[in-house]
């Protein structure tokens, strides 16, 4: 007699909490009704089929239901694996619904997996609606972790990795990316960030403007046949870019300034502007944006700090 699936987990003793939705996962307060499903966020290769965990793919297995972006590219990683699961469309433009009606079923006691394209769901995917409203439905949500573009890139890229902030995907627009640039200028650590091919280049550019020559990594394809980390500073990037327009997958990583002088050595804002302006025969404009970079700050803070240095005087 075949054994059903939740009890062969069971048997397996290593295996045996694969599947299981244990009440210690809830938080203090609450009680899981035994009946209620679970959700598994289970991350994909990136790439490389063979970038998968053993726990994934029992996970997948053994799950009722596969929610995904895209069902034809995850039945592409299904086949390669000889499952068969019944797959759910779950994307930006139905994550409304979809949520919700995935959330009965789960409370109806379905165990669902939920996965991106690639790499790690809900990290600058579709989800996080859905993760939240199981959360407020007590049903629990279990990460099954595995490949991330970012962690890949970040790691292989040769920049510090001490501290760095993700950023996700910048505003498409030009005007919102330079603000939203702007306020990362004064970040002191690793910026990593996705960005699609056909703006890469407008990305460098705004980025070159607003926060200098900075070191800078595009991380292309990782984990596939024609991956490529291209290294140098903003500048060269972006001539590489334009002799080459990019392909594929991109994850741009830019490293932080040069470290502002010591406490007390440092010129006044207004001081360096005037030195910049006798120095590069340039306008008080250009001046104060060079001197902005240098100082770490905005254009707009560096001009509401030299205000108030010229009130002050």
């Amino acid at each position: 007699m075949r054994e059903r699936p939740r009890a062969a987990a069971r048997a397996t003793g290593a295996a045996a909490n694969v599947l299981d939705c244990p009440a210690q996962r809830m938080s203090p307060g609450q009680q899981r009704d035994a009946e209620t499903g679970c959700l598994y966020l289970v991350a994909t290769p990136i790439g490389n089929l063979e970038d998968i965990t053993l726990r994934a793919l029992r996970v997948l297995k053994e799950v009722d239901l596969i929610a995904c972006e895209d069902t034809r590219q995850t039945q592409k990683l299904l086949n390669h694996y000889a499952i068969r699961k019944r797959l759910v469309s779950y994307h930006e433009h139905n994550e409304m619904t979809r949520a919700a009606e995935l959330v009965i079923e789960l409370e109806q006691g379905a165990r669902a997996a939920l996965v991106s394209d690639a790499g790690t769901p809900v990290i600058s995917d579709p989800g996080h609606r859905l993760v939240a409203l199981c959360h407020r439905h007590r049903i629990p949500v279990v990460p099954v972790p595995g490949p991330s573009a970012l962690v890949a890139a970040l790691a292989a890229s040769g920049m510090p990795t001490e501290e760095f902030l993700f950023t996700g995907f910048l505003p498409s627009r030009a005007g919102d990316r330079r603000k939203a640039l702007e306020g990362l200028a004064a970040q002191p650590r690793t910026l990593v960030l996705y960005e699609a091919p056909h703006r890469l280049e407008d990305t460098l550019r705004d980025a070159l403007e607003v926060l200098g020559p900075r070191p800078a990594v595009i991380a292309r394809e990782v984990t596939k046949l024609h991956e490529e980390f291209l290294r140098g500073s903003l500048a060269e990037l972006l001539q590489h870019v334009r002799r080459k327009p990019p392909r594929g997958e991109m994850t741009l990583l830019i490293g932080h300034g040069p470290a502002p002088p010591p406490a007390g050595s440092q010129t006044s804002l207004a001081d360096r502007v005037a030195e910049i302006m006798r120095e590069r025969k340039v306008d008080r404009k250009a001046a104060l944006k060079q001197a902005a970079r240098e100082h770490g700050l905005t254009k707009r803070e560096a001009y509401r700090q030299l205000l108030m240095e010229r009130r002050s005087e």
